[in-house]
């Protein structure tokens, strides 16, 4: 939305809803090989409040989000029993959360919580060049589960003038899509169709990464579960990498019942939902480096 700079999240021990956090049960074991362009791992010792402030967040404190709710209100840290893959001692999962005030300036069709790297420009961004790969890895919230019969938006990356997203990775019921399955994740194209998808566990880490080259222009998927190491389940697909813009990556929840997506349509009330998130980072993967 604005240009800002990549700083370190951090802080002290933190609380979560007034309790002391809880270790996890082991860190992850797998190594980064390749550069790191932007890093979303969270730092143990980090704060809530950190996500508040340019000078302690690694992503943009002021989108994209409901404008009355601080990310403080809408980051939790989850006891997941164990790290994301690529999340060591030094790093701890995170969640993003949705609730009835999660509506983005005048997208009342929209429910939405988009974290976005700081340094991650609209417009001539380092992760939207040459070769990138970024990594995520997701695990369900067994308080807060996510209501599959509404399509949501979990990683995406949207082009510079809003008219597109280079891809999309998604799950629940797809607008317009009716033959695939709600329980499963999906890789879509710029063209919002199906490339890849896998089902939704319950209680695994998922691990994935999604390599983009902007000077080839194709799509490459990796996936793994657990603490199994990434293994690619596509080729190189052609795909419409142009138009800069920004990754975004938390919880859009699209609407029922209208063509108008965005401003209109039906989203039930008290709404209390959220995705965990760890091992979230974008390497430089030229010459095919990719970390897995």
């Amino acid at each position: 939305m604005h240009q800002t700079t990549l700083l370190s999240v951090l802080g002290a021990a933190t609380a979560v809803l007034g309790h002391p956090l809880k270790h996890n049960g082991h860190a992850g074991n797998a190594t980064i090989k390749c550069p790191i362009v932007f890093d979303g791992r969270i730092k143990t010792a980090s704060v809530l409040a950190d996500f508040d402030s340019y000078s302690t967040s690694i992503f943009n404190p002021d989108y994209v989000k409901g404008g009355t709710l601080k990310w403080s209100e809408i980051i939790k840290f989850p006891n997941t029993g164990a790290n994301a893959r690529f999340d060591d001692a030094d790093y701890k999962p995170f969640e993003v959360t949705l609730s009835d005030n999660s509506i983005f300036q005048t997208q009342k069709g929209f429910r939405r919580a988009g974290l976005q790297f700081q340094g991650d420009t609209n417009n001539d961004s380092p992760a939207a060049t040459g070769i990138k790969t970024i990594h995520f890895s997701v695990k369900q919230d067994a308080q807060r589960p996510l209501n599959l019969t509404h399509e949501y938006l979990n990683v995406w990356h949207e082009a510079a003038d809003y008219s597109a997203n280079q891809f999309n990775f998604e799950v629940g019921t797809i607008l317009g899509q009716t033959g695939l399955p709600k329980n499963t994740f999906k890789v879509l194209n710029r063209q919002n169709k199906q490339i890849w998808s896998t089902p939704v566990e319950k209680s695994d880490w998922q691990n994935f990464a999604i390599t983009l080259d902007f000077n080839k222009n194709t799509l490459q998927v990796y996936y793994s579960k657990g603490d199994d190491p990434l293994k690619s389940v596509t080729q190189a697909v052609s795909n419409n990498n142009a138009g800069g813009g920004q990754y975004q990556i938390g919880l859009l929840k699209k609407p029922t019942g209208t063509s108008d997506v965005v401003n209109a349509g039906y989203q039930e009330s008290k709404i209390n939902e959220g995705q965990i998130y760890g091992s979230l980072f974008i390497e430089d993967s030229a010459g095919g480096c990719v970390s897995l």
